[in-house]
């Protein structure tokens, strides 16, 4: 009965270990994907991981940035809410597994910012207030997050440029608008700069605020250094393509 139970024992610590390291494998996996620039195949492959894994919190996060990301790539309204929507359940379900994790809050904070983009005046505003929210969680649990410090800047930067309808809105929900001005945006996308020099939407960012903001000299300096990077991610090119539109219409 003792050799029986050992034997038992045995066999699930080999099953847990084959079980881990092919989770460790399809992590490794879909990293690889997403700097060759595959995000959907990236994608499925966490979503077999949390087929293995479930629960894996990185996967949730990671599936759920991804989404959002590709919702932006989308033409279509109703196609960019239903990757949206994928996005809003990984998040949800990375958050209900760990609360104080940096990145699930981060990954919330940028399914609102996703969903402002597309959203009417009141649902814009509404979906602001949580951009900050889970935004400010992720730095307060990372307070060296360079992306949490990217999405305020462009949180700053989006609440500086409302719209009067949109101003409007705001007040009628939270009898106002919430503060944001093009100080704290430039302020945040420096931070990130520091803390993350090869980010380059970042960059691309902070280029449209310096240039908004009567700093053109400062706006074609970050522009040149951004022309200098190598592209990490699938939509780095992209973003270099427009830093060297804008750019040319500058020089």
């Amino acid at each position: 009965m003792l050799k029986k139970t050992i034997f038992m024992l045995m066999l699930c610590g080999i099953a847990l270990a084959v079980k881990a390291q092919s989770a460790e494998e399809l992590l490794a996996q879909a990293q690889l994907l997403t700097k060759q620039y595959k995000e959907t195949e990236a994608l499925a492959k966490y979503r077999e991981l949390l087929q293995v894994s479930p629960g894996h919190v990185t996967a949730f996060v990671q599936s759920s940035l991804i989404c959002s990301r590709e919702s932006t790539r989308q033409k279509d309204k109703a196609v960019k809410q239903e990757w949206l929507e994928q996005a809003r359940i990984a998040a949800y379900e990375a958050l209900k597994a760990e609360p104080e994790n940096p990145e699930a809050n981060y990954a919330q904070a940028v399914y609102y910012a996703r969903l402002a983009q597309i959203s009417g005046a009141k649902e814009k505003v509404a979906a602001a207030k949580e951009v900050k929210k889970y935004a400010d969680l992720a730095l307060k649990f990372k307070p060296d997050y360079a992306e949490a410090f990217h999405l305020i800047g462009k949180w700053n930067f989006d609440l500086y440029n409302l719209s009067s309808i949109e101003k409007t809105a705001a007040k009628v929900l939270f009898g106002g608008v919430p503060p944001g001005t093009m100080e704290e945006a430039i302020a945040n996308y420096e931070k990130c700069m520091q803390l993350k020099p090869n980010y380059i939407v970042n960059y691309l960012d902070l280029a449209i605020a310096f240039k908004q903001n009567n700093q053109e000299t400062q706006s074609m300096e970050v522009l040149n250094k951004a022309m200098k990077l190598r592209p990490m991610f699938q939509d780095d090119i992209a973003y270099k393509a427009e830093c060297k539109k804008m750019l040319d219409a500058m020089q």
